[in-house]
């Protein structure tokens, strides 16, 4: 899950304001299952979980003070019961509608916002790993409001460490913490600090693919974008 980000953007309560408005764009060539984990808001965040078919787009109102992530599950199938599994980024438990307060397992790439009334805070956060490129572009907002684009299909040359297979294809690439467990790659105990937790080989992978992108829980800061009053574009793939 990639929450941690939700830390550093200091995680808002619900404080009213104006809605953001999400658009989610598919520009694969497959269907996708686009996932939202966030807090619980009244109302709740709507079509959480509806198919998105190639070029197919849909919009997602959130309020204000609203923080959470956004991903796409892919090569979903549905049992009998309504359970759902995808070959990346299934919700947790399994289920179509994330509901917002569930999130995905790893690896996924991360969409994460803070929304607030005075300024939008937002990432790509491949720390979690990586399954379909993804980008952010604000709209109609004010102040720095830069696109941020992971758009490398990493999968391609994910190193053998790290893929998530299935049917002989690589459909994701986990992150060395993913991968791993380790206290060093996931810069918990006593590797919790930015001078005990670097780079490692396998997150200067994702960071060189994707500059802009976070890559490891102490990575740059200035991987963290701003705008004011913006709606977003999230474009996958």
């Amino acid at each position: 899950m990639a929450l941690f980000l939700l830390s550093l953007l200091l995680v808002s309560t619900f404080l009213g304001g104006d809605a953001a408005v999400f658009t989610l764009q598919n520009r694969c060539t497959t269907k996708i299952w686009p996932g939202i984990a966030g807090p619980p808001v009244k109302p709740e965040l709507t079509d959480n979980g509806v198919a998105l078919s190639p070029s197919q787009t849909i919009n997602i109102s959130a309020p204000a003070g609203w923080s959470g992530e956004v991903w796409a599950r892919t090569g979903c199938s549905f049992d009998k019961g309504g359970r759902v599994n995808c070959t990346s980024g299934n919700c947790d438990g399994g289920v179509e509608e994330c509901g917002g307060t569930s999130s995905s397992p790893p690896p996924a790439t991360f969409a994460i916002f803070m929304l607030d009334d005075q300024v939008d805070s937002y990432a790509v956060d491949l720390i979690a790993g990586f399954n379909i490129p993804i980008s952010i572009v604000p709209s109609g907002g004010s102040g720095d409001c830069k696109p941020v684009r992971c758009l490398t299909d990493l999968n391609m040359d994910c190193p053998s460490k790290l893929q998530v297979r299935r049917n002989g294809q690589v459909v994701a690439c986990k992150s060395a913490c993913s991968a791993f467990n380790h206290p060093k790659d996931c810069c918990t105990g006593a590797y919790d600090n930015p001078k005990a937790c670097k780079p490692s080989i396998y997150s200067k992978f994702f960071k060189d693919s994707c500059p802009a992108a976070y890559s490891y829980p102490y990575d740059d800061p200035t991987s963290i974008f701003t705008c004011k009053g913006a709606d977003y574009l999230i474009s996958f793939c």
